[in-house]
């Protein structure tokens, strides 16, 4: 280390020498700065660059870039930081990871400010506390913004409501979300949310045109609800996906259009729809538990007919995925838990705001599912009819100022894409 500081040292005394506008002194203390830390990392982690000794206890993992032209060593399990740097800096560290901490699981700002304060931090206002939360946008930014690099057969889509104040009225605000499986993991992913004043056709086109744009190729199934402007969108942007109705909800259509008397029998009528084994036994039973309502429900049975390819949409994919892709339900725990964390909140002063605290929970939920067991086998998903399209062979969406998206093939890649997403 002293023969490393003395080169250093004198690779600055001959740049003084060369160049006159060198600040000597304050280049001196950087190169000692940075050779302490250098010294430091040595001694918390038990050997020199590339050394293996038995004392080794951790990796390096590069640099953190600072201000002032320190390269700040990293650590992979992120456990050092400099001793020179650190002191004057812990608090106010401290102080922001509580906040942020306590802001992404649901905890106002108010309660907040008496949680600091009750850690002997006082003089923090509410404003300070969400100045502090706003520094969380850059990381949501991020989150939402990454480009999507796979293949997504299965998307699904929903909105959900939170309270906000706009034009100092407290309106409701859509939060759509979509989440999608990789075909190559066969893990869950969230692929994208974005805040608005409501959920409208326009709403929903902007959203999975930004998709697009963004790389999602390879979608065969978007499972939603039946939202007008939704499906216009999805046929519109998607195209050659399928479009599965979500089950749930179609029951709970069906049943606004009986007595509540005849609700849990027509309920579970219909359900047995979905028990069946294969394909041609449940649309054979679709059309026998249509015929059955047909006398005594009349409406109920034209909403059978009607909706018979879109409720049955699943058929078409393996047996194996059926249970997952024939309704909502994988979103709707999501959006469970986020209102689980928006509720507290009550009413977010702003829609950034909402898409702040939103946004850190779809990346908690997307972290954690990158973690846990995979959601399809890539056995099932090798059952997909999929277009050929190895990862070389990705397409970059190009915006045509929101008439669309025009793909063309990347650089070096075996073929172009055909019109659509299928």
């Amino acid at each position: 280390m002293a023969d490393d500081l003395k080169m250093a040292l004198s690779e600055l005394l001959r740049k003084a020498e060369m160049e006159e506008d060198v600040d000597f002194l304050r280049e001196g203390v950087r190169v000692l700065a940075q050779v302490l830390m250098e010294l430091e990392v040595t001694q918390q982690l038990g050997a020199e660059h590339y050394q293996r000794t038995p004392q080794r206890s951790g990796q390096r993992n590069g640099y953190r870039e600072r201000r002032w032209d320190i390269n700040v060593p990293r650590v992979r399990d992120g456990s050092y930081f400099p001793a020179l740097l650190e002191p004057r800096r812990r608090a106010e560290r401290a102080l922001v990871a509580v906040v942020q901490e306590a802001y992404v699981p649901g905890v106002s700002t108010r309660r907040v400010e008496d949680l600091v304060q009750a850690l002997g931090l006082q003089g923090v206002s509410k404003s300070q506390v969400s100045v502090l939360c706003q520094e969380l946008d850059s990381e949501v930014e991020r989150f939402r913004a990454r480009p999507l690099v796979e293949l997504y057969p299965y998307v699904w889509l929903d909105a959900t409501f939170v309270k906000g104040r706009q034009h100092g009225r407290v309106v409701a605000l859509a939060v759509v979300i979509a989440i999608g499986v990789n075909a190559t993991t066969g893990t869950r992913e969230v692929l994208g949310m974005e805040g608005g004043p409501s959920e409208d056709g326009a709403f929903w086109l902007h959203f999975l045109r930004g998709l697009v744009a963004r790389g999602l190729v390879g979608v065969q199934l978007v499972v939603s609800d039946a939202h007008r402007g939704l499906k216009t969108a999805i046929a519109a942007v998607l195209h050659g996906a399928s479009w599965q109705r979500c089950r749930v909800h179609f029951v709970r259509n069906a049943l606004a259009l009986v007595p509540k008397s005849a609700a849990q029998m027509v309920a579970a009528t219909i359900r047995t729809v979905f028990a069946q084994p294969d394909a041609p036994s449940a649309r054979e039973q679709w059309h026998r538990v249509a015929d059955g309502f047909r006398a005594h429900y009349p409406k109920l049975a034209e909403l059978l007919d009607e909706a018979e390819t879109d409720v049955l949409a699943y058929l078409a994919f393996p047996a194996e995925h059926w249970r997952q892709i024939w309704s909502n339900n994988p979103l709707e725990r999501v959006n469970r838990e986020i209102k689980r964390r928006t509720d507290v909140v009550g009413i977010f002063p702003t829609e950034a705001a909402s898409v702040r605290l939103v946004g850190a929970v779809l990346a908690e939920q997307h972290d954690e599912w990158q973690v846990s067991r995979r959601y399809f086998s890539t056995e099932s998903l090798a059952k997909l009819h999929a277009e050929a399209i190895l990862p070389a062979e990705r397409v970059l969406p190009v915006d045509d100022g929101g008439r669309g998206s025009t793909p063309l093939p990347q650089a070096g890649t075996a073929s172009a894409r055909s019109e659509g997403h299928a």
